[in-house]
């Protein structure tokens, strides 16, 4: 009997048979030390797509919107649906990672799919393959991303949305999501230096395998980028006969009107908002809609750069758009109590200074207390092959008082939420991976210079000294950080009983076991404001989520 026909067949089990596809640690090393040619894993998601029961052809009814990049890719794509489903079209979204649960990866009408459509989706698509596997002659189960890229084309054309917005998983050329051969049009995000192992080591290199996402005569968007890997896009875009163009700045589109308000805060969400209003414009003109936006006083572009966008007229649609679109944990702040959380999953370079100027101008712009101190915490943590010892020198100006370090597992005990267990790497590696992250942060402290206790202080960038924290305790800021096996036992030290809406039972004997979490947990219980900056890991600021917000696994 096939299993999608039993009563019972709940979304947590298919979701924990979804996470079988995931890649063990282990073997997951191997691959990457014999990786073989990137083609050839497409034309493998080809097969994999007709053996699903699809073709290569039926994606075109999908009236796709892809959108690839280093930083912003997930929030231009948000902005970009929320701005067409404002015009009462049925929007497929396709995104990664997932926060909480897995069902938010594909969302219709803004909205995750529902359990029982995950549920069913997931069984009739996963009987699918399993029935045309064949192990003798290596015809396998696809891997994880792979099978919910599928999946989300399956839910997507049955579901009979009017366009999906795509978000690339990793690079471009060579990513799942590529074996699409129409898309309306093609967006790219700011460029950054990311996923070094898989797209390259420079700038240039990973332009080349984002541009993989041109098509011939498909319209195609990117924002401002440092010369050398706008050269490489453009490059791109001619031999393939790709129309790119460069997005003005949203400052350009607000002249002679209001200025735009986002859902989303910080000052680079408007350089998304820039590309999505592009994006948005092309994909309605090309599918013969008349109210696009009124062209302004076009600029010329010069002489050997690409073409400028068109400079228009948001349209109040557009507009509501921008205004209510949301994307949790990108630039989040949660109020709760004593405790404010700023929520961001930062994990680039480029993205982590993006992260600091937000976290310091909204503290700028919080009330402070009228009496009592403040106290800053940081929860950090790292993955993959990202610099964090770069990331964590960017978090110093913030002048935390405490650093928590601990990996992205919310418990201990996880097994009875599938959406969070990770099988790509062992708890040993990444409570090792905590250790050093401690110890890097240690060695930031240490090579700064001490501060002459007879200067006035500092003025920050973003606001007067008053931003300066309460007197620090007697300990030296290297000894004030802490690493705790999970994202549970570093929030309850945090929070000490404090957040209104989190309160998990007592801390294990020995949480607090330590000088610096005895000391730590006076300063926190008598502080009139504590502000967390959670940050360097999506995964990370899901697992918080989920614990602060319990309606998001709901």
């Amino acid at each position: 009997m096939r299993l999608n026909l039993l009563p019972g067949a709940h979304c947590q089990d298919a979701v924990r048979t979804l996470n079988t596809l995931q890649t063990n640690a282990n073997y997951l090393e191997m691959v990457k030390r014999k990786r073989g040619d990137p083609q050839t894993q497409l034309e493998a998601m080809k097969l994999y797509l007709a053996r699903s029961g699809l073709q290569v052809e039926d994606l075109d009814q999908l009236n796709i919107i892809h959108i690839t990049g280093t930083k912003g890719k997930g929030s231009t794509c948000a902005f970009t649906e929320r701005i067409l489903r404002s015009y009462g079209l049925k929007t497929g979204f396709f995104s990664s990672p997932h926060l909480v649960q897995v069902r938010e990866r594909i969302r219709i009408n803004g909205q995750p799919i529902s359990s029982e459509l995950f549920t069913k989706h997931f069984w009739r698509l996963y009987h699918r393959l399993e029935e045309t596997k064949d192990d003798s002659s290596c015809v396998s189960m696809p891997g994880y991303f792979r099978f919910l890229t599928l999946m989300a084309f399956h839910v997507f054309l049955q579901e009979k949305v009017d366009l999906a917005v795509l978000e690339v998983g990793i690079g471009g050329a060579y990513d799942c999501t590529n074996i699409i051969r129409k898309p309306v049009v093609c967006g790219i995000t700011s460029l950054g230096i990311d996923h070094t192992g898989l797209l390259g080591d420079t700038m240039e290199k990973i332009a080349w395998q984002k541009g993989g996402i041109f098509k011939s005569g498909v319209p195609a968007f990117t924002v401002l980028q440092p010369d050398e890997p706008l050269a490489v896009l453009r490059d791109r875009a001619q031999q393939i006969s790709c129309p790119l163009y460069l997005c003005p700045p949203l400052q350009a589109l607000e002249e002679g009107g209001p200025p735009l308000t986002l859902g989303l805060e910080g000052e680079h969400q408007r350089s998304n908002a820039a590309l999505a209003l592009q994006v948005a414009r092309c994909w309605l003109q090309q599918k013969g809609y008349q109210d696009a936006g009124e062209l302004k006083a076009s600029r010329p572009s010069l002489p050997g750069q690409l073409p400028l966008a068109p400079v228009f007229q948001p349209t109040p649609r557009m507009q509501q758009g921008l205004r209510h679109t949301e994307w949790p944990g990108r630039t989040q702040l949660l109020r709760r109590g004593p405790l404010t959380w700023y929520l961001d999953g930062a994990h680039t370079t480029s993205s982590m200074q993006a992260c600091v100027r937000w976290f310091r101008q909204a503290l700028h712009r919080c009330e402070r207390p009228d009496s009592g101190s403040e106290v800053r915490v940081l929860l950090f943590n790292s993955t993959g092959d990202r610099d964090s010892a770069a990331l964590l020198k960017l978090l110093q100006p913030c002048q935390f008082d405490y650093a928590i370090f601990c990996p992205n597992l919310a418990e201990m005990a996880s097994t009875d939420n599938a959406d969070q267990q990770n099988f790509t790497v062992t708890l040993d590696q990444v409570l090792l991976r905590c250790l050093a992250h401690q110890q890097h942060w240690s060695r930031l402290h240490e090579e700064q210079v001490s501060p002459d206790p007879w200067s006035t202080p500092s003025q920050e960038q973003d606001g007067p000294a008053s931003l300066l924290l309460a007197p620090h305790p007697p300990h030296t800021h290297s000894a004030s950080s802490l690493v705790f096996s999970c994202i549970s036992h570093a929030l309850q030290w945090i929070t000490q009983g404090r957040d209104p809406l989190f309160q998990p039972p007592s801390p294990p004997r020995g949480l607090l076991a330590h000088p610096v979490a005895d000391s730590g947990a006076m300063v926190l219980q008598e502080a009139a404001a504590i502000h967390v900056l959670v940050t360097g890991s999506l995964h990370l600021v899901g697992g918080v989520l989920k614990l602060l917000e319990p309606s998001l696994s709901q």
